[in-house]
């Protein structure tokens, strides 16, 4: 089966169905910033504050619906800064929990691999007693930080796949 593309960064490229969420929903002072760089990449930046109870900056991606039961793993291919990050994903986007992978980047460009069965379900950092994420469909993809410390952080972004 070939691949399928989820996103695929250039220079032009669309990024008006991508979202900043950050802390300041909840009164936080986290400020995140995306923007397709010079080089084409998204990236995804700012500074993580635990001011008030703060302490994440997430990336949201929103998509129609995405028949995804024919692939197993989602590969991104990621340049980061030596920080733990979240990728996320919602089968539908009115859930109000994510299953989540964490990853660990490197100022090196990699591809990650992130098998469906491996994202657990979390609502507002508590794991939740349900299935891991079974992969029939998705409507919502997300890249967040939120290590408990206040950093600054920068993640490069080439492309999302599922295989």
């Amino acid at each position: 089966m070939q691949p399928m593309i989820l996103f695929q960064f250039k220079y032009n490229s669309n990024i008006d169905n991508w979202k900043i969420l950050d802390d300041v929903v909840m009164g936080g002072r986290s400020d995140g910033n995306f923007k397709v760089n010079t080089d084409g990449h998204g990236e995804f930046s700012g500074k993580i504050s635990l001011d008030n109870n703060g302490g994440f900056s997430s990336l949201r991606y929103y998509f129609e619906t995405v028949d995804s039961s024919k692939y197993s793993k989602f590969k991104i291919r990621i340049k980061g800064d030596g920080k733990t990050y979240q990728f996320r994903v919602k089968n539908d986007g009115s859930d109000k929990y994510s299953y989540i992978y964490s990853f660990k980047t490197s100022s090196e460009w990699q591809a990650v691999e992130i098998p469906f069965d491996e994202m657990y379900a979390s609502f507002r950092g508590y794991r939740l007693d349900i299935p891991n994420f079974d992969g029939k469909q998705m409507e919502e993809i997300a890249f967040l930080i939120g290590n408990k410390k206040e950093e600054h952080f920068k993640l490069l972004i080439d492309s999302i796949t599922l295989e």
